[in-house]
């Protein structure tokens, strides 16, 4: 039994999906977070035994990746992806809880948040205007406003490195230089290979 490939071509993104379980994710993630503020004596426990909603957002999670795994239906869906992205949600709400075993208020929260809302943008962009972006991107690149820019970034970041003991602020600087650096060498790539594409046209 032979194993056809499987072409890029017949993969359709469903964007519209994405971007309801990301909607899904921010206001479940605001509305929990609302609630354990204005009601933080409002727990589901008896005793000891306080029952987390991280919990509700897993098994949320759960029956939405089920009912998307299961049917291939518009409505079931649509349905599908609310649950998940309520489910993430939940649980993200308590990750600064689940990291520091007890600390809800934990700022790392936030952070994960933003970061994972931040990622998940841009991959619902890429899905949505890929090959747009990309054009763009490569205009960028091959422009020398894109040297200026990552020149400038890589230095900023040293700075932040040499001057702070903050971790995160130091990761966050490294993952900018990197970045910065990347930019740098697909300038000078792109101009290396500029002289030659000239010298073999097709």
């Amino acid at each position: 039994m032979r194993l056809k490939a499987i072409s890029t071509k017949a993969i359709q993104p469903r964007v519209h999906l994405a971007a309801l379980a990301l909607v899904s994710f921010i206001i479940s993630f605001i509305v929990a977070r609302t609630f354990t503020y204005f009601l933080p004596n409002v727990v589901l426990g008896s005793g000891e035994l306080h029952i987390h909603h991280f919990w509700f957002g897993i098994a949320s999670m759960a029956v939405g990746g089920w009912l998307g795994i299961n049917y291939d239906h518009k409505e079931i869906d649509t349905l599908a992806a609310i649950l998940y992205g309520v489910g993430g949600g939940l649980i993200a709400d308590e990750v600064g809880l689940l990291l520091t075993f007890g600390d809800y208020w934990n700022g790392l929260t936030w952070t994960f948040v933003i970061g994972f809302a931040a990622f998940a943008s841009v991959l619902i962009l890429l899905g949505r205007y890929r090959k747009t972006m990309l054009e763009e991107l490569h205009d960028f690149v091959s422009s020398k406003v894109s040297l200026y820019i990552g020149v400038f970034l890589v230095a900023i970041s040293i700075a932040f490195i040499a001057e702070t003991n903050n971790f995160l602020i130091i990761t966050i600087s490294a993952g900018l230089a990197v970045t910065a650096t990347l930019i740098i060498l697909a300038y000078v790539i792109h101009k290396i290979r500029k002289p030659s594409q000239k010298q073999n046209p097709k």
